[in-house]
């Protein structure tokens, strides 16, 4: 493919300063089955890494519990010093094996993967570092107290959240300018409507992770099949390219192993739905 850029999808500034494409990538599909441990072959998971400057996509999501450490430790060896591209973490799971999340939100624990995450990245300053859960058994004020910490010793330059509710933003909001906001959102999952107009109001930057999931939209005949073939597209183009028209604000990260894959998903920057074909989809 050609003249594919992730620069057609816009851009957004992190925290009101850095300046990212709206398309970005997930960085949990490159490690081992389960997001667990190496991949089958470490020189293929490397290549769409490779590959991202190339698209134009300058904002990549990972997370220490994702192998753990080796979505960190790939994303480092294949773009490091990260001349043009932004590396978010996150840290707030425990990993016991694959397919399995146990969250963990003591401070001392925060503290020390996102330190970990610093050097596993190879930088000065994780640019943008989420809390991956909030932790039921650990008061969420010393979670945001850690989260502030973090701010305030240069360990990370901006901080977000994950999977939660507009009044848990809000009470983040008096210890720290919450810049992210990462939860399940889709065509087929759309829980978090609030969440973007909040968001999209407050110019904080809204992560959908699985944002190619279309669930029963995806079924033959449907409006989502009809649309794409008005596009020439896939399916999963026009579930991207409803995403970026939700929000000025939205920043889909699809990931994925295989660079045809990748280049697939970066494309979809260039398709531009009709206001007819974005209800259309809305109401589906």
């Amino acid at each position: 493919m050609t003249n594919i850029t992730a620069a057609k999808a816009g851009t957004f500034r992190i925290g009101g300063e850095i300046e990212i494409n709206r398309l970005g990538f997930g960085a949990n599909r490159i490690t081992g089955k389960g997001v667990w441990g190496e991949p089958t072959d470490r020189a293929e998971a490397i290549r769409p890494l490779k590959r991202l400057p190339d698209l134009g996509v300058n904002f990549i999501d990972t997370a220490d519990s994702y192998g753990p450490d080796v979505s960190e430790q790939l994303i480092r060896e294949a773009l490091h010093p990260y001349s043009s591209v932004v590396v978010a973490t996150k840290g707030g799971f425990v990993r016991p094996g694959p397919d399995r999340w146990e969250p963990n939100g003591r401070p001392d624990y925060l503290i020390a993967q996102a330190k970990g995450s610093q050097k596993r990245l190879g930088v000065e300053q994780i640019a943008l570092w989420q809390l991956h859960r909030i932790d039921p058994k650990v008061s969420y004020d010393e979670q945001l107290e850690a989260v502030k910490s973090l701010l305030d010793e240069g360990i990370i330059r901006h901080a977000g959240l994950s999977e939660v509710k507009v009044e848990e933003i809000e009470a983040a909001q008096k210890f720290f300018k919450v810049a992210t906001v990462q939860n399940r959102y889709n065509l087929a999952d759309r829980a978090s409507e609030d969440v973007i107009d909040f968001c999209t109001g407050n110019d904080i930057g809204f992560i959908p992770w699985l944002p190619l999931a279309d669930g029963r939209l995806a079924t033959p005949g449907g409006s989502l099949e009809k649309v794409a073939k008005r596009h020439q597209a896939t399916t999963g183009q026009i579930a991207l390219a409803w995403l970026l028209q939700r929000s000025p604000v939205m920043l889909p990260i699809p990931g994925t192993s295989n660079v045809a894959h990748l280049e697939e998903n970066v494309a979809a920057a260039s398709i531009r739905l009709t206001d007819e074909e974005f209800e259309l989809l809305k109401a589906a």
